[in-house]
């Protein structure tokens, strides 16, 4: 009782409970953490093996009695006890050493969810042990963020492109006037790269070689030019890359240690094409 009372009992945290990665921010702070939105759970045992990035990095190589579970998908939660799993790990990570604190949450929602679907948001973050649990829509918080004068007679367009979701919308006196939400992101991005590559190269890549290749490609396409050309990996697999049309290329090595990542240049370059 005592510790609902006090003030300085109360830890204050907003979530951005992604598609893709969930962010915590803590005042006075910043960002105490930014992991993958995924949960390794041992299926016999009913034992959460992995949270985060631990989880991403068992992607696609789990045996038969662990699997991997995305708790949210298109913005909205579709396993509730993946994402109660998922929500109880990071906000004790954000937490730190002061577990006894209560815990009040400001969780970022898509504009465009159901009541019902804002319900759940509200329920699992309640059983991940949370005192009080506000929404936000992920437009007004994304302006808030940038500093936008949202309180003035005038309009401010926020653009939010997610994992499972994109968002346009007009904001004005402190309230959205106008939005759009489609249920795109980008894991279609990624569905895109895996069936592009299968149906063009008959190589089937998995979901984490497609982010990766979505994410070379925005480097490649974001970095100037240059007319240097260069070998970046001389491996017997990767003599053929050439980095000339993908920008001043730092990443040189000769180390086989790194032919995983040339594999990576070379799947941006399929991508690109």
């Amino acid at each position: 009782m005592l510790l609902n009372i006090l003030p300085f009992a109360a830890r204050d945290f907003a979530v951005d409970l992604g598609t893709a990665n969930t962010v915590v921010f803590a005042p006075g702070r910043g960002i105490v953490v930014d992991e993958p939105s995924i949960v390794a759970i041992n299926t016999q045992s009913d034992k959460t093996e992995a949270v985060g990035h631990a989880a991403y990095a068992m992607l696609g190589r789990t045996p038969a009695n662990i699997t991997t579970i995305r708790p949210l998908r298109d913005g909205v939660i579709a396993d509730f006890e993946a994402a109660e799993r998922l929500l109880s790990h990071l906000i004790r990570k954000a937490q730190g050493s002061v577990t006894w604190r209560r815990t009040r949450l400001v969780i970022g929602i898509p504009s465009s969810i159901t009541q019902v679907e804002r319900r759940a948001v509200v329920d699992s973050a309640y059983r991940a042990k949370a005192s009080e649990v506000h929404l936000v829509e992920e437009p007004m918080a994304a302006a808030i963020g940038a500093g936008l004068p949202i309180t003035e007679p005038g309009g401010n367009m926020v653009v939010d492109i997610g994992g499972g979701t994109a968002e346009v919308a007009v904001i004005s006196l402190a309230g959205i006037v106008a939005c759009k939400s489609i249920r795109v992101g980008g894991d279609k991005m990624d569905e895109a790269i895996v069936q592009h590559v299968k149906r063009k190269y008959n190589l089937l890549i998995g979901e984490r070689t497609a982010d990766a290749a979505q994410h070379a490609r925005c480097h490649f396409i974001s970095r100037p030019r240059t007319s240097e050309r260069r070998h970046c990996f001389r491996q017997p697999c990767l003599t053929s890359l050439d980095c000339c049309d993908l920008g001043d290329v730092e990443e040189c090595h000769d180390d086989a240690s790194h032919c995983r990542a040339g594999h990576q240049w070379r799947i941006g370059r399929v991508v690109r094409a």
